[in-house]
């Protein structure tokens, strides 16, 4: 039997996410839905000299699950590069389909476990990710049209 998904530690990190407000005039942003659950995050990015994530503003429609995950990552991307957050994006990928026994090395990722065994709810967990990952392809893609 799995343990219970939305544990008090999901629901804590649901309504704690950081950074909840858009950018003005950002460097990147994307605005994605997934087509599986539905979830929307769209995401603002002030990028530094060094292309680290110096600003950030995260809006969130999902699940608790989805908004935990937001939580985390939220917590942990300023300072981050595209390689950082695509590479835990990539742990928390192996953990969830089974390749991996941990689901990465940031700070209350390990809440996400119960997770594993609901697939339905992975595209909700991963979408905070791929928002950033898209928000840093359209603030590169701004820099090269000119």
């Amino acid at each position: 039997m799995s343990e219970a998904l939305y544990t008090r530690n999901i629901l804590r990190l649901a309504v704690s996410i950081p950074h909840q407000s858009r950018i003005d005039k950002p460097h990147g942003t994307a605005d994605i839905r997934s087509r599986t659950c539905g979830s929307r995050v769209a995401v603002d990015i002030i990028l530094s000299d060094e292309q680290v994530i110096e600003r950030l503003g995260i809006e969130v429609n999902a699940c608790a699950l989805g908004q935990a995950s937001a939580a985390i990552l939220a917590t942990e991307a300023v300072g981050k590069s595209a390689d950082d957050i695509a590479s835990a994006r990539g742990q928390l990928f192996e953990f969830l389909v089974g390749s991996s026994d941990h689901p990465g090395d940031w700070d209350n990722m390990d809440h996400l476990r119960a997770a594993k065994d609901h697939p339905g709810r992975h595209a909700a967990i991963l979408l905070p990710y791929d928002a950033i990952i898209a928000a840093f392809e359209a603030a590169t893609t701004a820099d090269k049209v000119v």
